[in-house]
């Protein structure tokens, strides 16, 4: 491949694997598009190609349609509440600015689970990656007017459950540091301050790690369990503050390993969400 492909596709990389994230709630799965689309754009004919961008949006797109049309069946077997892979980036990662950052959070996700492979892909390239009508129906090999339909279809089950947190993230992280000591001590009092009365926790172990078998509802039950699990986490494990999809969050490392990932939803200066991600299998990509 000459130099200046290979440059192409590097330019948009990142922006690709932030669609395949979205559309796939895998980081995982999202590299191993992200990959195809590669083979596919070095084996693409120069002469098709009028838009580098579109084009290799097209590849993504289609791609993941094809991966959630399976992963939707391996979901009807899971074990427990399921969570997306978490994702960590750097705080001056382009994905994490404030406009996408919503987009990526792990509540937003478990939202777009609801609608149909061709619903979430619409509803993201038009809501979130702003293309227009025109353009998605290209991508998706459909009419105009059913592309339309497929966005306003989404937005109609999407509706109040997309809750906007807040994008203060200097107060979020000071709530995370809060929230951890709280937990690590037990300080029941601090978490009751902390956590909205209607909280709801979220832990997923897919089976393989220690987790709740379903969402635990209102502060008190949260707290008990929240310590509780707090207090099985080895004294050699270390806790790092970070963002956790663009969300105030922890993770918690044992040896050269992430145990487990905490992203804290927030609204109005109170945790109303806590979603606990332990499945190792969703932790592996993450570096300590």
């Amino acid at each position: 491949m000459p130099a200046d492909d290979a440059a192409t596709f590097d330019e948009h990389r990142g922006y690709l694997f932030g669609v395949a994230y979205r559309m796939l709630s895998s980081a995982a799965d999202a590299e191993d598009v992200v990959q195809e689309a590669f083979l596919r754009w070095s084996a693409a004919p120069r002469d098709d190609i009028d838009a580098p961008r579109g084009f290799l949006t097209t590849i993504v797109v289609r791609l993941c349609l094809d991966e959630l049309r399976s992963a939707r069946v391996r979901r009807e077997t899971y074990v427990g509440p399921w969570l997306p892979e978490p994702l960590v980036v750097d705080e001056d990662d382009p994905a994490n600015a404030v406009e996408l950052a919503d987009s990526l959070s792990l509540a937003f996700l478990v939202v777009l689970e609801e609608l149909a492979p061709a619903e979430r892909a619409a509803f993201l390239l038009h809501d979130v990656f702003e293309y227009g009508y025109p353009e998605i129906a290209s991508m998706l090999g459909r009419q105009e007017p059913a592309c339309r339909q497929l966005v306003s279809r989404a937005r109609q089950r999407v509706g109040d459950r997309h809750r906007r947190f807040d994008a203060d993230r200097a107060m979020g992280q000071q709530l995370a540091t809060r929230f951890v000591v709280a937990c690590s001590t037990g300080d029941v009092d601090q978490l009751m301050d902390l956590l909205a009365e209607d909280v709801v926790v979220w832990t997923d172990g897919g089976g393989k790690a220690r987790a709740a078998r379903n969402p635990i509802y209102g502060a008190a039950k949260s707290i008990r369990f929240l310590v509780a699990i707090t207090q099985d986490v080895p004294a050699t494990a270390t806790v790092r503050q970070t963002l956790v999809n663009g969300q105030p969050g922890v993770l918690i490392v044992e040896g050269d390993a992430v145990t487990t990932a905490v992203a804290l939803d927030i609204i109005d200066g109170v945790v109303v969400g806590v979603r606990v991600v332990a499945n190792p299998d969703k932790l592996a990509a993450i570096r300590p």
